[in-house]
């Protein structure tokens, strides 16, 4: 009778995960220009908009139609774009001339280029409770801070090792990953001081990162194929859940309370938040082979991610020097993946 029970639970606890991963299909793939490689992909939830860093040029979608709408160019090494809606401009990261790139939300068009104290600038937040601009430059191990209404560097913050993604609860605290440490730091935005940094063992190699700003929590997605969930208040992990392989981004849809870890094997884990620090996984979504970046579009719950389809590496020959690291893309491929949330 045992064993009968078991099975019975087993089948109802999997047919409840695929019900509910069933709630998810790609309704949309949008072919954007360019055969380029990519980094992060962020949503403007005031407006139908998506940003995407693409080669040397930042793309801008209308989401209610997939059709693309501006370019900002001419970008060197681009990797990150924040909103800072309430000034109407748009900062972006670049990491081959370590520059942030400002522009006009309305136009498009570049405002500035402002030199960071760094090198390699990757992450980019903006802060709106300061209203000031941070980004993380992994290959020096600090932070750059720019005063958002003046457009003038203003701090320096060191960090212990290289940073990966930052969020902010816009009460005046922002978290960053700690990539080779495998930490999570907390600053202050007011003062620009490290005021914690906590491990967030046994997470390795942390790259994305999501906060819930309701209940103080941040989750960080690990190359050992794990999320970790923290308070960040405490530094205290209070849980973890498995994910994919190869995970770069996580966001977390704070209607549905869902955690989403975008994996570069060409899945999404879904995990949701219940009470008392209780997460359970719901399964995954197929996506594409590369899909690796993510983002939320909180108005309807969709989840887009940029991939393309890449050539296969090629042996050198003798006597020549060996390829990229990195395959390149084939020629056409490049989408955003629009996964939609069915909701019945």
């Amino acid at each position: 009778m045992k064993n009968f029970l078991k099975i019975v639970l087993a089948l109802v606890l999997f047919n409840t995960a695929t019900a509910q991963i069933n709630d998810y299909r790609i309704a949309n793939k949008f072919s954007v220009p360019g055969n380029d490689g990519w980094d992060y992909i962020t949503a403007d939830d005031s407006l139908p908009r998506l940003y995407i860093s693409h080669g040397t040029q930042v793309q801008v979608l209308n989401l209610d139609n997939g059709k693309l709408i501006g370019t900002i160019p001419d970008l060197r090494g681009v990797h990150g774009i924040a909103i800072a809606q309430d000034l109407m401009k748009g900062y972006i990261s670049c990491g081959r001339d370590s520059s942030i790139v400002m522009f006009d939300l309305s136009t498009f068009k570049t405002l500035n280029k402002i030199k960071v104290t760094g090198a390699n600038p990757d992450a980019i937040v903006y802060d709106k409770a300061s209203h000031r601009i941070f980004t993380f430059n992994g290959r020096s191990s600090n932070a750059t801070v720019v005063d958002a209404t003046t457009d003038k560097v203003i701090g320096t913050i060191a960090l212990e090792g290289k940073p990966e993604f930052a969020v902010v609860d816009n009460e005046g605290k922002l978290f960053v990953n700690i990539e080779d440490k495998s930490e999570i730091s907390v600053l202050n935005t007011a003062t620009m001081k490290v005021e914690n940094t906590y491990s967030i063992a046994p997470g390795d190699e942390p790259s994305g990162l999501a906060i819930d700003t309701k209940t103080h929590r941040l989750f960080s997605v690990c190359e050992n194929k794990m999320m970790v969930i923290s308070d960040y208040n405490t530094g205290k992990i209070v849980a973890t859940s498995p994910i994919g392989n190869h995970p770069d981004g996580v966001v977390f849809d704070k209607t549905l309370r869902r955690i989403y870890s975008s994996n570069g094997e060409g899945t999404i884990t879904v995990v949701q938040a219940g009470d008392k620090d209780k997460y359970k996984d719901l399964g995954t979504i197929e996506t594409q082979n590369g899909a690796r970046t993510i983002c939320v579009y909180l108005k309807n719950h969709h989840l887009y991610l940029p991939t393309a389809e890449m050539n296969p590496q090629t042996e050198p020959a003798p006597g020549k020097p060996a390829p990229p690291p990195r395959p390149s893309v084939k020629p056409s491929t490049f989408v955003i993946l629009d996964v939609e949330y069915i909701k019945h």
